[in-house]
C-alpha cells in the first residue's frame, strides 16, 4: 500500500511494470480501437478494423492528444474530464466506445491510496428489516441443472458454422528500410521504403489444434476432430495456426451457447439448502473514499463498493427511484452453477409498485445492452442465471 510517498511510489512502481513486463501503460496503440463494433450485419457484428483504428489514432496525434509514439498527453486527460474530446465524424456513432477506452488508458496505473482505505459496515436496521428478509427469500435457494441437447446437432452446427463463417489468408508480413542518423540532438531515423509480402512458408511445426480447442470449449476430441473434419477448413489451418484457432473456438462457443441456454432447466434442490443471510455479517468489505464507494441508504451496506462507472450510475439511480426499497450488490459468495462454470449476478431489488405488487429482480449490469457484443462465454452465463432465477421467482423472463 501506498503511504505517504504515494506520488512517488505509484511513479516508481509503473516503471518497474513496464520495464519487467513491458506492459505500456498510457499508450494509445494504432490497433486499440479495431475490435469496437460499427454495425450489425443481420445477427453478427461488423467491427471498425484495422484501417479505421489507424485513422482514429492519426486523428488523436493531429490533435495533439497523443504523441508520436501514441503516449498520452494532458491535453487528451483535459478533454476526456470536460468531455470535449474531438473525435472523426465518421465514427461520430461509435464515440462512447472510443471514449471508454481512451479513459481507461489515459488513467494509467491505479493505485489507491491507503490513507483513503474505510470499511464498509451492515445496515442493520434495513438489514433485519421485512423488506429485505423478503427479497433474500426469492433469491435465496440452490439449484442443480440439466442440460438436454443433441451433441450429433450440436457437431453438425459447429462443422456448418466454421465452413461457411471462418476465413484464414495466408501470413502477410512488412518489410521497411530506414536510415538511421545519430548526432547531437539524439537519434533519429527516417524511413525510406516499405514493402508487404504474403509468406507461403509452412516449414513450421504446427500447434495440437484439437488439444487447443478441447482446453478452450470443454467439448471431447472425438467432437472436435468431427467438427473439424466435417467443416472442411483444415487447410485454413496452415495458414494461419493462431487465426484458425481465435475464430473457430470463437464459433464453437458460440453454437454451444445456444444450444445450453435453450436446453438448461434448474430445479431447486430444497427448502434446507439456500444461501444464509447472515453471511451477510461474516463478510468484510473495505473501500476507498472518491475511487470506489457510494453512500447508501437503500442498501444492506451503509456503501455500495462499485467496480465500474456503470455500477455506479446504477446504485445512484436505485438510491433516488422511490419505487426500490431496498437493493443490495450481491456478493462474490453468492455463485450460480452453469456448465460454462458459476456466475455471480451484480444486483437484486425489490420494487413496490403503488404499495399494491411487489417486483423482485436480479439485474445485470453491464456497458452495452447488446448481448452480440459480449463475449459468449459471459453472456451464456447470464442466460442460465436468468433461468436460475426465474425458476425461483417463477417468472417466464428476468430482466438482464
Amino acid at each position: 500500500m501506498a503511504n505517504e510517498s504515494y506520488e512517488d511510489f505509484v511513479k516508481k512502481l509503473q516503471k518497474e511494470i513496464e520495464d519487467d513486463e513491458g506492459i505500456r501503460f498510457g499508450v494509445v496503440e494504432q490497433h486499440q480501437f479495431a475490435n469496437i463494433v460499427s454495425h450489425h450485419e443481420g445477427d453478427k457484428p461488423a467491427y471498425l478494423g484495422a484501417k479505421t483504428s489507424e485513422l482514429i489514432h492519426d486523428h488523436l496525434t493531429s490533435h495533439g492528444y497523443i504523441d508520436a509514439q501514441g503516449k498520452v498527453q494532458d491535453a487528451l486527460k483535459i478533454a476526456l474530464k470536460n468531455n470535449t474530446v474531438d473525435l472523426p465524424e465518421s465514427v461520430a456513432s461509435q464515440s462512447a466506445d472510443i471514449i471508454a477506452i481512451l479513459k481507461k488508458v489515459a488513467g494509467g496505473l491505479n493505485v489507491k491510496n491507503n490513507a483513503d482505505k474505510r470499511p464498509i459496515k451492515l445496515n442493520k436496521q434495513l438489514f433485519i428489516g421485512e423488506d429485505f428478509k423478503a427479497l433474500w427469500d426469492k433469491i435465496k435457494f440452490k439449484t442443480v441443472y440439466r442440460v438436454n441437447f443433441d451433441s450429433e446437432k450440436l457437431i453438425e452446427k459447429c462443422a456448418e458454422e466454421i465452413k461457411k463463417n471462418l476465413i484464414v489468408g495466408k501470413s502477410k508480413f512488412t518489410y521497411t528500410t530506414a536510415n538511421i542518423e545519430i548526432t547531437q540532438g539524439g537519434v533519429q531515423g527516417v524511413e525510406q521504403e516499405t514493402q508487404h509480402y504474403t509468406t507461403n512458408l509452412r516449414d513450421y511445426d504446427l500447434p495440437d489444434v484439437v488439444g487447443y480447442l478441447q482446453d478452450e470449449t470443454n467439448l471431447t476430441r472425438k467432437s472436435i476432430i468431427e467438427i473439424l473434419l466435417k467443416s472442411e477448413k483444415l487447410e485454413s489451418f496452415k495458414n494461419n495456426p493462431q487465426k484458425f484457432i481465435e475464430q473457430a473456438t470463437s464459433i464453437i462457443k458460440m453454437q454451444m451457447r445456444l444450444f445450453i441456454t435453450d436446453g438448461i432447466k434448474y430445479r431447486k434442490i430444497g427448502n434446507d439448502q439456500f444461501f444464509a443471510q447472515e453471511l451477510f455479517e461474516t463478510e468484510e468489505l473495505m473501500g476507498y473514499l472518491n475511487k470506489n464507494m457510494l453512500e447508501a441508504k437503500k442498501s444492506v451496506y451503509d456503501h455500495v463498493i462499485y467496480d465500474s462507472d456503470v455500477e455506479q450510475l446504477f446504485a445512484s439511480s436505485c438510491e433516488k427511484n422511490t419505487a426500490i426499497k431496498v437493493y443490495a450488490k450481491l456478493p462474490a459468495w453468492f455463485k450460480i452453477d452453469t456448465p460454462l462454470g458459476s456466475y455471480n449476478p451484480d444486483w437484486a431489488i425489490l420494487v413496490d409498485q403503488d404499495g399494491k405488487e411487489r417486483l423482485y429482480f436480479v439485474v445485470e449490469t453491464k456497458g452495452s445492452l447488446l448481448s452480440s457484443e459480449l463475449r459468449p462465454i459471459e453472456q451464456a452465463k447470464i442466460d442460465c442465471g436468468a433461468k436460475h432465477v426465474g425458476t425461483q421467482l417463477k417468472l417466464p423472463e428476468i430482466c438482464h
